[in-house]
């Protein structure tokens, strides 16, 4: 994410990317023009889709429509109303009580003796080989009680609703993408920080969020040196990235180089995104390189809310169907589209195809800018 690229972050007035819709029946109130809601209040708008509150402040969501303020809402499921949303106990759940020594379909969900959910998200000869749920990554991964019942993935956010436990990526495919990162870059950070957006990687139906996963992996692969930077490599060379523009301001001693998995700089882009997720980015930005899933929040709130040269996020190139070239456009288009810096592009295709051949998914057309 290069310098010029990163500018249009000083202005923050994205359109949401709706979730598709849901059939089934929700006790979300519908949303009201003129009226305010409450942190986590679930609202069904007038689109049919579903929207949460997930900043809010003084006023509440401050009378904003869902689908134009992004850092008030974030699209969401019906199964997340009602506020809470757990990942694996309570409720009533059809999903079977694991079995040892039985073996499971693609899909299947199971309750662990834990309490947990499992979902088989891929399977060998034998199904899931009698693996252990708590063991086998490769085989499995955790779910929610809501995503039981077997079968593919809807759309929304019901395979992960409320975020925080499952990401369509497993543990092994993510190693065997990044086998020399920093070990900084955890995994178990990257799925802590999905609760932040849950909407990552988990809308529309599977090819679309294993897509949307392999474009984000890429084009991190790309900014951060395939996960070994944590820090900007040369420190030195912009050694502040403080703009006083359109009013910013710097907290004194502090410098904002690239940072985290998609290298997050200048001061505004850690105001706004510290604002985003309720962390003072701005006065401490090296929490982007000492905490790792604050580091992957960051690069998640990036995909969700920058539209960069592309007039639309990563998220919603992804799952309306533009591919993955529009997600260049997004993040660095400015500079490497159009002609700009050919090598460059080629590079986040290269890691884009590579990362779609782990997960098995088809890379879909349209991977150049």
């Amino acid at each position: 994410m290069n310098i010029s690229a990163k500018r249009w972050m000083a202005c923050l007035a994205v359109l949401a990317t709706p979730v598709l819709g849901h059939a089934q029946s929700c006790n979300a109130q519908t949303w009201q023009h003129g009226s305010t809601y409450r942190l986590g209040d679930v609202v069904r708008y007038s689109n049919g889709n579903y929207y949460k509150v997930v900043n809010a402040g003084a006023n509440g969501s401050d009378y904003t429509d869902p689908t134009i303020s992004t850092w008030y809402w974030q699209p969401t499921s019906c199964s997340s109303s009602g506020g809470g949303t757990g990942g694996g106990s309570g409720g009533t759940c059809n999903a079977a009580t694991w079995q040892h020594g039985s073996t499971y379909r693609l899909g299947d969900v199971v309750r662990y003796s834990n309490g947990n959910y499992y979902k088989v998200v891929n399977v060998g000869a034998n199904g899931s080989d009698y693996t252990d749920p708590t063991i086998s990554t490769w085989y499995w991964q955790p779910t929610s009680c809501e995503g039981s019942g077997g079968g593919g993935d809807g759309g929304g956010d019901g395979g992960n609703p409320g975020g925080g436990g499952s990401f369509i990526v497993s543990e092994a495919q993510f190693n065997s993408m990044f086998p020399g990162r920093n070990p900084f870059y955890t995994y178990s950070g990257l799925v802590n920080a999905l609760s932040a957006y849950p909407a990552f990687a988990n809308t529309g139906n599977d090819t679309q969020r294993k897509q949307e996963a392999a474009a984000f992996l890429a084009n991190i692969a790309h900014e951060s040196d395939q996960l070994r930077a944590t820090r900007e490599y040369n420190t030195a060379n912009w050694p502040h990235y403080c703009s006083t523009e359109w009013g910013n301001t710097c907290a004194p001693g502090q410098q904002y180089y690239g940072r985290g998995p998609m290298q997050l700089s200048w001061n505004y882009n850690y105001k706004a995104a510290g604002d985003a997720l309720g962390i003072n980015l701005w006065a401490n930005p090296d929490l982007v390189a000492t905490d790792a899933t604050i580091a992957w929040k960051t690069a998640i709130w990036y995909w969700m809310t920058g539209t960069g040269a592309a007039g639309m996020t990563p998220h919603a190139a992804i799952v309306n169907g533009h591919g993955f070239g529009m997600t260049i456009r997004a993040i660095n288009g400015s500079l490497e589209c159009n002609g700009g810096r050919p090598d460059q592009v080629q590079t986040r295709i290269n890691f884009y195809n590579s990362f779609t051949q782990i997960i098995g998914v088809p890379a879909g057309g349209n991977l150049g800018c």
